[in-house]
């Protein structure tokens, strides 16, 4: 497929038909968030069907026991769940399946660092929201830092090459790629995630986030705009993933003062913590390219 010379909202939808079905756990896990029992059923229906977020979670949760010197393996999801937690589960399972959604579209080498960049971005973001004391939800958080960059992966699936070629005069000229996306297509990778997160009918705190997370000023009475925003700078500046994919030029200072983040020593636990699930997230949900 090659791009259009207007591309559009209309456009936008209908290519994303051909597009692998978006995972509907995650829709289902943000509706049960405040109610366990409800997210406990939505979370052991997800896994006995989805092998892979199953083995993942009683992995976790034999290390745990390891650690804990139980001798015996946990084998179902409910020991799994007590031993590692709700929110524990539900990050495996919100990052496993978004993490095969996107892996369908990862078509090469810079698509695959891509995903690493978003999920260092989602690490960041809900470590964030742990942080500040403005009310947000980390599982929102995750899912939104997850899918900031989502319309990139749009931009691979429809014409990788001509998506190489604006990556390519993004590297040239240094500048931000949302400035040469909407030079070369008219519209860049933000407008293009909030519109494929309206069709799957996410949260509009999250369609928002993924639309200004380059301009946060445009909307920072919805939390989750600055925090995306602050969570993909530091992202780069603690140089979590290798390569320049989504690269911030820099930070706004109206988005940290909305979330209220100083910049001083007491920031240094944050950011270990950040840098250390970081990689631990990039190796355990890593997607390859064929």
């Amino acid at each position: 497929m090659k791009f259009p010379a207007q591309i559009d909202r209309e456009e936008v939808i209908a290519r994303s038909r051909s597009l692998p079905s978006f995972p509907t756990v995650i829709a289902e896990i943000l509706a049960t968030v405040d109610d366990p029992d409800g997210s406990l059923r939505v979370l052991v229906a997800c896994i006995k069907h989805d092998p892979i977020i199953a083995a993942r979670v009683l992995s976790v949760a034999n290390r745990a026991s390891s650690r804990a010197r139980r001798e015996a393996e946990v084998s179902d999801i409910y020991t799994a769940t007590s031993l590692i937690g709700m929110s524990r589960v539900r990050e495996i399972a919100l990052i496993s399946s978004l993490g095969g959604f996107v892996g369908k579209m990862a078509l090469d080498e810079r698509s695959s660092r891509l995903w690493q960049h978003s999920v260092s971005v989602g690490v960041c973001c809900q470590e964030l929201a742990f942080h500040v004391d403005i009310p947000v939800c980390a599982d929102s958080a995750l899912i939104a830092g997850l899918l900031h960059d989502i319309g990139q992966f749009w931009f691979y699936s429809v014409d990788e090459e001509a998506y190489r070629r604006c990556w390519r005069t993004t590297t040239q000229r240094a500048v931000g790629v949302e400035l040469v996306e909407r030079e070369q297509f008219g519209v860049d990778h933000s407008t293009i995630g909030a519109w494929l997160a309206e069709h799957w009918q996410l949260p509009h705190d999250i369609v928002a986030a993924i639309r200004w997370h380059h301009v946060p000023e445009s909307e920072l009475a919805s939390p989750l705009v600055p925090l995306v925003h602050v969570a993909e700078v530091l992202s780069h500046a603690l140089d979590l993933t290798a390569g320049d994919e989504g690269r911030v030029n820099g930070i706004s200072t109206a988005a940290c003062a909305q979330l209220g983040v100083v910049w001083d020593e007491s920031v240094q636990a944050l950011f270990g913590r950040i840098e250390a699930r970081s990689r631990h997230a990039n190796n355990f949900f890593k997607i390859t390219h064929s």
